[in-house]
């Protein structure tokens, strides 16, 4: 007589314990991604209160969140910050997006271009193939930012003063802690109140008749400029003004000023230790200049006619340049003294103005 032996039956537990696992973990990660979300936008809204209550206007109209699991994501539909000194910027649209495991990084787009309102001077629309900004480290005393505009297109709207360029294929401003260089086989660290700031500008068109249109002679115009900002923790005014005054007078300072400039066949190095701001806002320091052909660029800017520039100096100077016998390559010592920008002798035009 044959037995048959009872058949067994395999506990089915241990394919449920995955999916259980994995559930608690989607559960888990969903929580956190909805807390961080309210958290963010909470946090905008306070920080709206604050800026509101320090004299600044802003506004917006609807808030998104969108971005699920792995994303956030956040829409903000015509957001307008104005500043109490008149500074403006608004967008039909920004959209900031971080990872959601790491939400200390975000990148800000304006998908649909950006106005700015110069106070005294109007309104520029501001368009082009990708306009963005990052920012990271949020809580450092100062966070890594970074803007790049590719392609970016200046349009002033009717009425208002022009601007400096109208395009260019690509715009930059890097602005991050300054870092100090560590033992050997260290890491550096950040130092306190010092930045590091890179404005890069690629190819640009400046407007006809200007100033950077008469040094480049109808060509293009760029370069970098690259320097550390000492005493920046010292920025702590109300508006954009008021911090580089606040700034200017703690003894603040640009230091280790490096740079290359190109107008249009005319190109220059440029270096300066130190460079400061006096108490009407316009710089004050010597910078060292070794140029290539400057010869076109300063006779460009003797033949514009804007206002400030002393166009006899600066034909003094593009003569007093030919008659070196060398014009391919010269030093030329470029002084900011006294609210004036100093070519040697020559007194070509105001010093630059930061406020």
């Amino acid at each position: 007589m044959t037995v048959t032996p009872p058949i067994r039956r395999h506990s089915r537990t241990g394919l449920y314990v995955p999916l259980f696992i994995a559930l608690a973990v989607l559960a888990g990660w969903t929580g956190w991604w909805f807390y961080l979300t309210h958290r963010i936008e909470t946090g905008i809204e306070a920080r709206t209160v604050e800026m509101r209550a320090a004299g600044w206007d802003i506004g917006h109209g609807r808030i998104t969140t969108t971005g699920w699991p792995f994303r956030t994501r956040i829409a903000i539909a015509y957001p307008t910050v104005t500043a109490p000194d008149g500074h403006a910027i608004a967008a039909p649209a920004l959209v900031a997006e971080a990872n959601t495991y790491n939400p200390d990084k975000w990148v800000i787009v304006a998908p649909d271009g950006l106005v700015l309102t110069r106070p005294n001077m109007g309104k520029v629309a501001v368009r082009g193939d990708a306009l963005r900004m990052s920012l990271s480290h949020l809580r450092a005393s100062f966070p890594d930012l970074r803007i790049q505009l590719d392609q970016p297109v200046f349009t002033p709207h009717p009425g208002a003063a022009p601007f400096p360029i109208l395009r260019a294929d690509q715009l930059q401003i890097v602005a991050r802690p300054h870092m100090v260089d560590g033992p050997a086989g260290t890491a550096g660290t950040a130092t306190t109140g010092a930045v590091d700031v890179l404005f890069r500008l690629t190819e640009a068109r400046a407007r006809p008749g200007g100033v950077l249109d008469g040094l480049a002679v109808q060509g293009p115009v760029g370069g970098w400029i690259e320097t550390t900002i000492d005493g920046a923790d010292h920025q702590r005014g109300r508006t954009m003004i008021g911090d580089l005054r606040a700034w200017a007078g703690a003894g603040g300072r640009f230091t280790a000023v490096r740079g290359e400039l190109k107008a249009g066949v005319s190109t220059a190095t440029l270096s300066s230790d130190t460079l400061t701001a006096g108490p009407d806002g316009r710089l004050r320091g010597s910078v060292a200049l070794t140029a290539d052909k400057p010869l076109p660029a300063l006779a460009g800017l003797a033949r514009s006619g804007v206002s400030g520039v002393d166009r006899a100096a600066a034909a003094g100077a593009a003569t007093a340049t030919a008659l070196t016998g060398d014009t391919s390559a010269v030093s030329l010592p470029l002084v900011f003294r006294d609210g004036r920008t100093w070519l040697g002798p020559f007194a070509l035009a105001p010093a630059p103005k930061l406020f």
